[in-house]
C-alpha cells in the first residue's frame, strides 16, 4: 500500500525555493497539499499554487517583514525549510576575509536568523512547528575549494542539534545532508554529461539525486510521521561517497 502524506492546512516557508533543490522541495510540499511560500532576493515565477516573496535572508528587518506578512495572510507558519545557501569555488589560501564572511553568513548565520524569527511564531502556536535545515555531505569530509561552505554546513548541523534541545517540545528541528543532486546547473558545474556520468558511477545508488527526492525527505521530517524526530541529520546522498582507493586500479 502506498503511503501518502497530507499537509493540507500547513503553511510552509522555503527559502531559496524557486530553483534547484529548493524548487524540488517546493514541489514536494505543494504535492502534499501544503500552502507554500518561497523567497529569494530576486523575482521568480512561483510554482503553480504557491507564492513567492522578495527577501534577503541575511537581513533581520527583511526576514521579520516576510514572516509577519506570511502570518498576516495565512494566520500561521508551520514549517520552515532553510534551503537558501551555496558557494562558488575558491582557493581558501587566497580568498578574502569578506568572501569567507559572506559564505558563512549565508550558509550558517542566515538559517539561524530565519529560524529565530520563525520560532517566535511557532512557539506561540498550539501546534508548534517544524524547522528543516538543508545541509550537505560536505559537512563531513574535506572539501577543497569550498572550505568555508563545508565548515558552515558542519556548523549548521551542530546548530540543528542545539536548537532542537532549546526549542522543544513545541518546535522540532532537523537537518538533511544532501549529496550530489541533478539541477539545471549540474552539467555546467561538472563539465558536461560525460563527466557527470563518470561521477555518478561512484555513487552507490548509481546516480545523483533528483531535487524532488530531497523534497520528499523534507516533507517526511515536517509531517506527523516524524513527530518524535528532532535533532537528527538525515542523509539524502545515495549511500555517500566511497573512499578513493576503491576506484584505483
Amino acid at each position: 500500500m502506498a503511503l501518502s502524506i497530507d499537509l493540507t492546512g500547513r503553511v510552509v516557508l522555503v527559502t531559496g525555493g524557486s530553483r534547484g533543490i529548493g524548487r524540488g522541495i517546493t514541489e514536494a510540499f505543494a504535492f502534499a497539499g501544503a500552502t507554500v511560500v518561497t523567497c529569494a532576493r530576486s523575482e521568480a515565477e512561483p510554482y503553480p499554487g504557491t507564492s513567492h516573496v522578495l527577501c534577503d535572508v541575511r537581513d533581520p528587518e527583511s526576514v521579520q517583514a516576510m514572516v509577519d506578512g506570511i502570518v498576516a495572510e495565512h494566520g500561521r507558519l508551520d514549517v520552515l525549510i532553510n534551503n537558501a545557501g551555496g558557494a562558488p569555488a575558491s582557493d581558501a589560501a587566497t580568498a578574502s576575509p569578506r568572501f569567507h564572511d559572506k559564505i558563512i553568513g549565508l550558509n550558517l548565520n542566515s538559517p539561524l536568523l530565519v529560524a529565530q524569527i520563525a520560532n517566535q511564531v511557532m512557539q506561540a502556536q498550539g501546534s508548534g512547528g517544524s524547522i528543516v535545515n538543508i545541509s550537505s555531505i560536505s559537512a563531513h569530509r574535506p572539501a577543497p575549494t569550498i572550505a568555508a561552505y563545508a565548515a558552515a554546513k558542519a556548523g549548521l548541523e551542530s546548530l540543528t542539534k542545539s536548537l532542537a534541545m532549546e526549542w522543544g517540545p513545541k518546535v522540532r528541528v532537523n537537518a538533511i545532508e544532501v549529496g550530489l543532486c541533478r539541477t539545471e546547473q549540474t552539467d555546467d558545474h561538472y563539465g558536461g554529461d560525460d563527466k557527470v556520468a563518470r561521477i555518478e558511477q561512484t555513487i552507490p545508488l548509481g546516480r545523483m539525486a533528483r531535487p524532488d527526492e530531497v523534497g520528499n525527505v523534507a516533507v517526511f521530517l515536517a509531517s506527523d510521521l516524524a513527530s518524535y524526530v528532532s535533532g537528527a541529520s538525515v542523509g539524502c546522498h545515495g549511500g555517500g561517497e566511497p573512499p578513493v582507493f576503491l576506484h584505483i586500479n
